[in-house]
């Protein structure tokens, strides 16, 4: 039976991020970015003294300094963010298409005895959406909906790895942004950047990674 190594370590188990590693789903991450800082700023919050361009980072932060004086207000506002986001995530999911041979990758990966699982910092509702037959071909997808810390905190990957009963030490995790190696890094992973995002092969160098794959269906050619 052929194997999945990488630095000499065979790996059980490949968790994926989703959006621009298996699908494309053209989220116009500005614009959300933009209506979420006009949400916030209806509150009275200066989001200029935020340290964190991520929006989720954002509401979660907004809705701490609101807690303390107006838990309702706060409320109110991760209803309304939350909300726009996935709404955002749901049209994109509509437009937007697997890439190329990601059935056949999942597949294949399955006839090798390897585990393999989701972890997106997208709705579940959107990544069934742009991919209804998901738990055909994965043991688990686990969106922001299921955690309370997404990534990079590790205990979103480390959530993944309980369910599926991966280890770090066998595990990969497969990403088109640094902040996927960040993650698997932290989590004690090892890690792979594919080049179908927005990045180039010296990010993906830079945050560490283990390898770097022009698509995460070349994981097939590394199989010997």
């Amino acid at each position: 039976m052929s194997v999945l190594k990488i630095n000499g370590s065979i790996i059980e188990t490949v968790i994926f991020d989703f959006d621009g590693t298996l699908a494309k789903l053209n989220i116009d991450f500005q614009r959300m970015r933009e209506e979420v800082v006009k949400i916030i700023a209806s509150y009275g919050i200066q989001t200029n003294l935020f340290k964190t361009n991520f929006v989720l980072e954002m509401i979660n932060l907004a809705t701490d300094i609101l807690n303390s004086n107006s838990p309702q207000k706060a409320k109110m506002l991760r209803e309304k963010a939350m909300t726009f986001i996935e709404n955002i995530e749901l049209r994109a999911a509509e437009e937007g298409e697997l890439f190329a041979h990601t059935r056949e990758l999942l597949t294949f990966l399955k006839a090798h005895n390897i585990s393999r699982a989701v972890v997106s910092r997208n709705c579940e509702k959107a990544i069934f959406k742009a991919f209804p037959d998901i738990l055909s071909y994965c043991d688990a997808v686990v969106c922001r909906d299921l955690v309370k810390n997404v990534k990079p905190n590790p205990h979103h990957l480390h959530t993944v790895m309980e369910k599926i009963k991966g280890t770090p030490t066998s595990t990969l995790m497969v990403g088109d942004h640094p902040l996927d190696i960040e993650t698997g890094r932290q989590a004690g992973t090892f890690t792979a950047g594919v080049l179908t995002g927005h990045f180039q092969e010296i990010d993906f160098l830079r945050a560490g990674a283990d390898l770097v794959l022009p698509r995460a269906v070349d994981l097939i050619k590394i199989i010997s």
